[in-house]
């Protein structure tokens, strides 16, 4: 069965040395859904007593809230990953200002179009005052463009 093929989409199909980005501004309503769809209620995030006698001293974002923010700029490109290796490296706090970026650093088979093509990801989450918070690869299957 051959993967289908989707209308050109921006950044169009993942090329080495592409990039992508945005920015989003993380919410206690984006923590608190978050939190019901995973069930992680890790104190460090629900929890402002205990928060607050813990060298964040504050609630947390949960980590994987801040890595998912990839997943846009993943679905740009109709990619699915099927490996990921994400570096936690600094904390993230509702009201945090994150820009997600990704660049294609490896393709294999996408000028081809073959069907067994791949790609890996740099990526990386940065805060509003130019920490870098998050640093991830990934690896997976990007999607199928129309010319």
């Amino acid at each position: 069965m051959k993967t289908p093929k989707f209308p050109q989409r921006i950044p169009k199909a993942p090329l080495v040395g592409e990039k992508a980005s945005f920015s989003r501004t993380l919410t206690e309503g984006d923590v608190s859904l978050f939190i019901g769809a995973t069930w992680d209620v890790n104190p460090y995030h629900t929890d402002d007593v205990f928060a607050q006698h813990t060298p964040f001293k504050k609630r947390i974002v949960p980590g994987l809230l801040t890595a998912s923010l990839l997943t846009h700029l993943g679905g740009l490109w109709a990619f699915l990953a099927t490996e990921m290796k994400f570096e936690f490296l600094a904390p993230v706090y509702v009201g945090d200002t994150i820009t997600a970026e990704a660049e294609v650093v490896e393709a294999k088979g996408i000028e081809a179009d073959e069907e067994s093509g791949w790609v890996r990801l740099g990526c990386r989450c940065i805060n509003q005052v130019g920490e870098e918070v998050l640093r991830a690869d990934v690896c997976g299957f990007p999607g199928q463009f129309e010319e």
